[in-house]
């Protein structure tokens, strides 16, 4: 007979059972309901609710299973629904009815929440320490090639010219809010919400101040309904686990263009590339595209929960129940992009002769051009007209800006002079962005200095 089966008068249909089972994905909850159970068995026996011989048996008994859950020993069955019925059904085959009392003055609601919170504590934690990783990989690549010039773009034209290391200090800085939201979605992760019960607490003389202590939480959910029925914490890690899919996304579109033929500025190691069935020659980025793929997966899983939350009434529905295989697909896939990232990163070879020659055959330094007649006192829109038509006399010509002679420049403005040739150099263009946060090699160095302490706490975090 089922735990909840006593004032049924028939039989579950298989195919309900089927239907309406989680321990086939919730099983990954074992570790937290053993951990969860064992905390609020020790209150029990603390509170006189258990004695303390009860309290040491039931201890014994699900460590015992523990043991059997980490050997893989323990058969998964539908008909026990989740992972909580079976460590009770099975503690009960082991030390007998006394087994059923641990289920005293708490619900699968609360347990069950319980489980939820315990295991994203631990995931955001390894979730920062992962981007850490990542971010390293970064900080290496930046400085092995602080000398590395290249054209920055806009619209995905060729727009000024900055630092490779630059560029790929953006990432290290959207990882870091990445993980500083990581961070801070812990705080909601961290409250306790067992004692609930199913919806409006118990009545037994429970001391959830102990629990908290013993299950290391930072604080307690004030509000019995709210406890069960709150899955924001959830929806925390899977929003945050998009923003930072998103950012993985780009990372890998710009390693994806740059590997190209047509760009040719890096190349990705052969270990973390593949070839082609048909094509000999072909060496495709497919750990970068698959990436760039599962955002979507996140997005989805994301606003999955969202729209299943949407109109639920308080407290627990058996909707709720559909937080779980969208959460650990996200968690699955976040640690997997993560861990594959970094060491991809690190191997990735540079070519800043590449890179190099592309900024030095652009127009990537007309704003510098530009820029000089304002110093000279010309307003910049009209020294941006000036720079403009500049630039079409050398489309007309088939010239580039530095191959310019000085009595060039100054049939379009007389206050030109042989200073204004060095704002042709993408070289000295990017030193002059000597300003916080500029592509300067001055600066850059600064934020990687600044940026390896970043890492540094990252990869510390609760640790």
């Amino acid at each position: 007979m089922k735990p909840w089966g006593g004032r049924f008068q028939k039989d579950t249909e298989k195919i309900v059972e089927d239907f309406t089972a989680s321990i086939f994905f919730d099983c990954r909850l074992a570790e937290e309901d053993i951990t969860g159970s064992i905390a609020h068995c020790r209150m029990l026996a603390k509170t006189g609710i258990l004695n303390p011989g009860e309290s040491e048996e039931i201890i014994k008994g699900l460590e015992e299973i523990r043991k059997e859950l980490q050997q893989g020993s323990l058969e998964f069955k539908a008909e026990l629904e989740d992972i909580h019925m079976h460590i009770e059904k099975r503690l009960i085959e082991k030390i007998g009815p006394l087994g059923g009392k641990l289920h005293t003055a708490r619900s699968r609601n609360d347990q069950v929440a319980l489980d939820m919170h315990l295991y994203l504590k631990k995931k955001i934690i390894n979730t920062v320490r992962l981007i850490s990783h990542l971010q390293k990989s970064l900080i290496e690549l930046a400085e092995n090639n602080l000398e590395v010039i290249m054209p920055g773009y806009t619209h995905l034209q060729r727009a000024q010219p900055v630092l490779f290391s630059h560029h790929l200090m953006a990432y290290f800085s959207m990882l870091s809010r990445d993980a500083c939201r990581f961070k801070d979605s812990y705080k909601r992760a961290d409250i306790m919400p067992l004692g609930a019960g199913a919806l409006a607490g118990t009545s037994f003389p429970i001391d959830r101040e102990y629990t908290t202590e013993l299950l290391g939480f930072g604080d307690i959910y004030e509000n019995s309904m709210d406890a069960v029925s709150d899955r924001d914490f959830v929806l925390e890690y899977l929003s945050n686990s998009a923003v930072l899919m998103m950012h993985l996304s780009r990372l890998c579109e710009d390693l994806i263009l740059w590997s190209s033929s047509e760009f040719n500025f890096i190349e990705m190691d052969d270990s973390f590339c593949t070839g082609s069935s048909i094509m000999p020659q072909k060496k495709n980025p497919d750990v970068a595209e698959l990436v760039r793929g599962k955002t979507g997966r996140v997005y989805g899983n994301l606003i999955s929960l969202l729209t299943m939350m949407k109109s639920l009434p308080l407290t627990y529905n058996k909707d709720m129940q559909e937080d779980k295989e969208g959460l650990f697909d996200t968690v699955d896939t976040v640690e997997n992009c993560l861990q594959v990232l970094a060491p991809l990163v690190k191997t990735i070879k540079v070519r800043g002769s590449n890179m190099g020659k592309a900024v030095s055959e652009d127009f990537s330094t007309a704003t510098d051009l530009a820029d000089y007649l304002v110093k000279k006192g010309i307003p910049f829109r009209d020294s941006h007209r000036v720079i403009g038509e500049l630039v079409a006399y050398c489309l007309d010509k088939g010239k580039l800006l530095s191959s310019l002679t000085l009595e060039e420049l100054h049939y379009f403005s007389p206050l030109f002079d042989k200073e204004a040739l060095t704002c042709l150099d993408p070289y000295q263009v990017v030193g002059s962005r000597n300003i916080r946060g500029g592509t300067s090699p001055r600066q850059v160095k600064k934020y990687l200095e600044k940026a390896r302490k970043i890492q540094k706490q990252n990869e510390e975090y609760l640790s």
